[in-house]
């Protein structure tokens, strides 16, 4: 089985490289973030033509998270309830051949200790809040997306550079944890623990060829699932080529 995740910063406009991706990489999985897509426009047909199920969670402006899968989509849910503030349409979960999985994007935070920053926090407890309330930790459960959180000083091309920043702040970083501390595991670092392996390049000043970069795009498994874990990829050369997404795909291949 085979589950990927991918900011895709418009479906509208990488459609093409989608349908591309998917005809290569062959994912059974593949969550989306930014997909700007209200549900009504959402390609679906497109993507049936491949093989893939779909559902999305978009107003059309910004953010817009969704699921293609070949396995089925089941018990699928819009964010985080009718009562919580999900600050856009930043969540969608869905099980897929038997494994419950969401599709996130966290808000980015902007500055630190600004209103915005003060929200990705509280988003992330809210996130932490849902999962318990969701699941259990026993259960084959995949947190995927952009999380905008690099989760150590080797998930970022240079620390020093970065520092006071979003997305590398210890509270940040603690909120990630108390996910992992409440079952889950980063798959890919499970795999490959050296530094230097980014998913997401900023297109200014030619970032992806200099080489710096974050990891920001994680899959978060359950111990059920992350026992199963053989193999993981950020496929570089999605990012690639002619107008691409500032995000590479990263997927994970789990043992039937």
């Amino acid at each position: 089985m085979r589950i990927a995740t991918w900011n895709v910063n418009s479906l509208t406009a990488r459609l093409p490289r989608v349908e591309e991706w998917l005809g290569y990489a062959q994912p059974d999985v593949l969550c989306m973030q930014e997909t700007k897509v209200a549900d009504g426009a959402f390609p679906a047909m497109a993507l049936s033509a491949l093989g893939y199920e779909t559902v999305n969670h978009g107003d059309g402006r910004w953010n817009g998270v969704a699921i293609a899968s070949r396995l089925g989509v089941t018990d699928v849910q819009h964010g985080f309830g009718p009562d919580v503030d999900e600050q856009g349409c930043r969540l969608v979960a869905a099980t897929c051949g038997g494994v419950r999985v969401h599709s996130i994007y966290v808000p980015n935070g902007r500055a630190v200790d600004s209103e915005f920053y003060k929200a990705k926090l509280a988003w992330l407890d809210e996130l932490r809040r849902f999962v318990d309330l969701t699941c259990a930790p026993s259960d084959p459960v995949v947190i995927a997306g952009d999380f905008n959180v690099a989760p150590e000083d080797k998930d970022v091309w240079d620390p020093a550079e970065v520092s006071g920043a979003t997305h590398v702040t210890e509270p940040e970083r603690s909120a990630l944890r108390a996910l992992e501390d409440w079952g889950l595991v980063d798959s890919f670092r499970s795999l490959y623990d050296q530094d230097g392996l980014y998913s997401w390049w900023d297109y200014r000043a030619g970032n992806f060829h200099k080489h710096k970069g974050m990891r920001i795009d994680l899959l978060l498994l359950s111990e059920p699932l992350a026992r199963r874990c053989r193999y993981a990829l950020i496929d570089r050369n999605a990012r690639k080529g002619r107008q691409p997404s500032d995000h590479a795909p990263v997927f994970v291949d789990l043992d039937d």
